[in-house]
């Protein structure tokens, strides 16, 4: 069984699940230009110092420089980007470990916004509190700590 082109129709979302359940990894396409690819390369290894890389292998299968929005497109199993959100690489490797959580949730069959796009902010929060802890570098743990803090400030304006 092969992992559908599309994951839309029920039958798409059970097939993908299964195959998951099974052990599928994607191998992770970044479809856009050299320097799209050069940020999403950097993002990418955050990623994996963090130790996020296999989930995001299990759930996507490619991440795309647009022009428009930065979010998730669930049928095609896709993360769209733009270069302005690859700015601060911290930030945009958290973004994306927030989109492979709602694409989990996708899949799962569970509830992924609204009340449900709380899951992958905490899964976001997870990893920075990850990155932070594995990552060599002072920059970096210093821009998780802001980062996190930032979060936090926003929590409490929305109890």
């Amino acid at each position: 069984m092969e992992f559908p082109e599309r994951v839309f129709t029920e039958e798409e979302v059970k097939q993908a699940r299964e195959l998951i359940e099974k052990g599928h990894r994607h191998k992770l396409q970044v479809t856009g230009s050299q320097e799209f690819k050069k940020k999403i390369t950097e993002i990418l290894d955050l990623i994996r110092t963090a130790g996020y890389y296999e989930f995001l292998t299990t759930y996507i299968r490619e991440i795309k420089e647009i022009e428009g929005l930065s979010q998730l497109h669930e049928a095609d199993v896709v993360i769209w980007a733009n270069m302005q959100m690859l700015v601060d690489p911290v930030d945009a490797a958290s973004f994306i470990v927030q989109k492979v959580q709602q694409m989990k949730d996708y899949i799962e069959g569970r509830l992924y916004y609204g009340a449900g796009e709380m899951a992958a902010i905490e899964k976001r929060l997870e990893f920075l509190e990850k990155l932070k802890e594995k990552s060599r570098s002072k920059e970096i743990k210093q821009r998780c700590d802001e980062l996190l803090k930032q979060w936090e400030d926003t929590k409490m304006m929305f109890p």
